[in-house]
């Protein structure tokens, strides 16, 4: 019969509503898997809609208008009232409630009518026909009119009205459960029929429906004796049954141990074990659903599924036409791995890793989420490390790093976590570019932060010895982008000891300083970055450290001499006025002064001594700096201190005016103060530029005068590091 068009859209709308619902996993530990009753639910009410009664009915009332509801309400209860009055196993009576049954499961497929029928008092009638009438009388033999289908479509309609958590438990009050566990045995007194299996399979879907994410209806399940005929309908000999019965032991499964005791203890894992190599998608995905509850927190269970042989067919899923199968072959893989060390290297061997890994790159977020949630587990094993990673393992795992979803984040990051504990494999992670994609991800909870943080830890201890004899040799002999790779990831993870093999004998500075020829912006930005980590390792310089101590020891004659007359042998004119001073302290000062008075200079036998360039306030400065060995830089004047300290070659004061200035570098004046650094050949303050260069490349990445600035600082960038790398290794020589 042709379906009515409002019925054809209601099951197109409730095709998508209730497709399988995915199972996310924690990004926390990867512990808490959703439950897989919630897409076997939402799988039973879909084959419900799809392959039930098939009568024509007319266009349901529109609920819009006011009018439209009061139709409504008076159309179902109309339809309740004949189903409270027919209950009797008249011909009559039996078609009437057959009619009444369909009317109500029609409406009970729009969502928007459930509570309307559940209000309507549909329940207790709907609950009263799924048991077969009394007799009408004892000569009438023991055949009832539409034996079997009032019950299937009572049963139906309860299982859509169920589909709201709410009416579950008004459901299972009104006395529902004992009729249903009633059906589920009607094959026992009956000759096998599609019309027997029918009501069957639906009272399978509706103790479902009412268990989904109900625990004290999946006990009450079990109470009423539910299990025991659930189990036995998995080996009936209708598929449909099978199916309908794996579901429902699927919802009762989860999260109830008792309910679990009670299943494996029907022997059902011999029958699911078999149901996993069935040629049936539909069976095999419900069958290793109903496992993967089972297993679930459960390590005893656990134990007795994989003594039972399902390990093999479990891994045989993992190549099913069944996506669903596949993403719950690989959860299951996942929880058999947790751990069991034996079980790791077990699910290796039987080849799991190649399926797994061509997961990793299916369009469906599901299953590249399982898969790596697999292989994570699979990769905290020794054995198994290497072989993923020769598998393909680590590329399309550090694909997924770039996923906006948290949980397939989190478990690519744990896998590679795993992968990064065997030597063999630092290489390859290296060599890929593994170490950049760890640094520069954005990474949406902290577990997953945090578990990034471990792996790259991890690497850094391993880059020593022959590891890093192989990477050396990656950086001579490789392609020039693993070369640059390998110069970047060994910036950030070499040891201090080892800078200088790598960065100066090796070249690898060279590499890192070639990417400020690119015109790629990330190149830049890697290469800065590398130089930072580079710095910050090799030495404790930068802008704001203390300033250092004067290179010469000396004897001050103190504050108290400072522009005093006694004793003094000198007098030199600043902007006019007199400034007293002492031969003496300033021969012992700087080289300067010593070929001032000691000299073939004019200014060796003059009283007074005429200074031009340089102002009262800073002459003062600098003076009390040669007297006393300190003086506070202010920075309104330390420019103009600096330019004096140059002149007269001043080293101590010359680095506190660096110092000092160096505190005020900010991205708009960087490129002024380094032009300053190089005027007066101020050592400090050129490295100091440097490293806020490298430091601030974002901010000042942006600026149109950037790339002159940089191309202007390669040269003395690539001197200091020089400088700085092999004096670290003279240093510890020393020591």
């Amino acid at each position: 019969p042709k379906v009515p068009p409002h019925t054809l859209h209601t099951l197109i709308t409730l095709y998508h509503t209730f497709s399988p619902l995915p199972h996310f996993l924690s990004p926390m530990e990867n512990q808490k898997l959703t439950e897989r009753s919630s897409s076997s639910a939402r799988r039973s009410l879909k084959r419900k809609l799809e392959e039930d009664l098939q009568d024509d009915r007319k266009v349901s009332p529109s609920i819009s208008s006011e009018d439209g509801h009061q139709d409504l309400e008076r159309e179902v209860r109309t339809q309740v009232e004949i189903l409270e009055s027919s209950f009797s196993s008249s011909e009559s009576d039996r078609a009437s409630s057959k009619r009444a049954i369909h009317v109500l499961s029609e409406f009970a497929k729009n969502e928007e009518i459930v509570n309307v029928i559940v209000d309507c008092g549909a329940v207790p009638a709907l609950v009263q026909h799924l048991q077969a009438p009394p007799l009408v009388s004892e000569g009438e033999g023991s055949h009832i009119p539409y034996e079997h289908e009032v019950e299937k479509g009572s049963a139906f309609t309860l299982g859509l009205l169920a589909i709201k958590p709410e009416h579950q438990q008004l459901i299972v009050d009104a006395g529902a459960l004992p009729h249903l566990v009633n059906l589920l045995k009607r094959h026992r007194d009956a000759q096998n029929s599609r019309a027997v299996n029918g009501v069957i399979r639906r009272a399978a879907d509706a103790v479902t429906n009412l268990a989904h994410e109900n625990s004290s209806i999946k006990t009450r399940v079990r109470v009423e004796g539910g299990i025991p005929p659930l189990v036995e309908l998995l080996e009936f000999v209708d598929s449909k049954v099978q199916r309908a019965a794996a579901g429902s032991l699927r919802t009762l499964a989860f999260k109830n141990d008792e309910n679990k005791n009670q299943i494996v203890e029907c022997s059902a894992l011999p029958t699911l074990i078999l149901m996993l190599r069935s040629e049936d998608t539909a069976i095999h995905y419900e069958a290793v659903g109903v496992i993967g509850n089972l297993v679930h927190s459960s390590p005893n269970i656990k134990k007795e599924v994989l003594l039972a042989g399902a390990l093999q067919p479990v891994i045989g899923l993992l190549s099913s036409s069944c996506s669903e199968s596949q993403r719950e072959a690989a959860l299951l893989l996942g929880q058999f791995a947790a751990t069991d060390s034996d079980c790791k290297i077990h699910i290796v061997q039987r080849g799991a890793v190649p399926p797994l890994i061509e997961m990793l790159q299916s369009p469906d977020a599901q299953l590249r989420e399982m898969s790596a949630f697999a292989l994570g587990r699979l990769a905290q094993d020794t054995h198994n490390q290497a072989g993923i990673a020769h598998c393909g393992g680590i590329i399309p795992l550090l694909k997924l790093l770039d996923s906006k979803n948290g949980s397939l984040q989190h478990n690519a990051a744990f896998a590679l976590y795993g992968l990064a504990d065997n030597e063999d494999n630092v290489a390859d992670l290296i060599k890929v570019g593994g170490v950049q994609k760890l640094q520069d991800g954005e990474f949406i909870v902290q577990p997953t932060r945090d578990c990034v943080a471990k792996t790259l830890k991890r690497l850094e201890e391993k880059i020593h010895g022959r590891i890093l004899g192989h990477l050396l040799y990656l950086m001579r002999i490789g392609e020039k982008v693993i070369q640059r790779r390998v110069a970047l990831a060994l910036a950030h993870l070499c040891a201090p000891d080892d800078q200088k093999i790598i960065f100066i004998d090796n070249s690898g500075l060279e590499l890192l300083l070639e990417l400020f020829d690119s015109t790629n912006l990330k190149h830049k930005r890697d290469g800065s970055a590398a130089l930072c980590k580079l710095a910050n390792k090799a030495s404790s310089l930068s802008q704001v450290d203390a300033a250092p101590p004067s290179p010469v020891p000396q004897v001050y004659l103190g504050e108290q001499y400072v522009n005093n007359s006694t004793l003094s042998d000198v007098t030199f004119l600043v902007e006019g006025k007199r400034f007293y001073a002492h031969r003496i302290c300033l021969l012992a000062s700087s080289d300067a002064f010593r070929a001032m008075f000691d000299g073939g200079y004019r200014e060796r036998d003059a009283k007074d001594i005429e200074i031009p360039n340089i102002r009262w306030d800073v002459f003062e400065l600098m003076m009390r700096y040669i007297y006393t060995g300190s003086v506070d830089v202010n920075l309104d004047v330390a420019q103009d201190l600096l330019r004096a300290a140059d002149q007269y070659l001043l080293e101590g004061l010359k680095r506190l005016c660096e110092y000092a200035i160096a505190q005020d570098i900010s991205v708009e004046s960087v490129s002024l103060m380094f032009e300053l650094s190089e005027a007066f050949n101020a050592l400090t303050l050129r490295n100091a530029c440097i490293l806020f260069i490298l430091e601030k490349f974002d901010q000042l990445s942006v600026m149109p005068w950037y790339s002159h600035l940089i191309q202007r600082v390669l040269p003395e960038t690539r001197s200091y590091f020089e400088r700085v790398l092999t004096r670290a290794i003279q240093n510890d020589m020393r020591v």
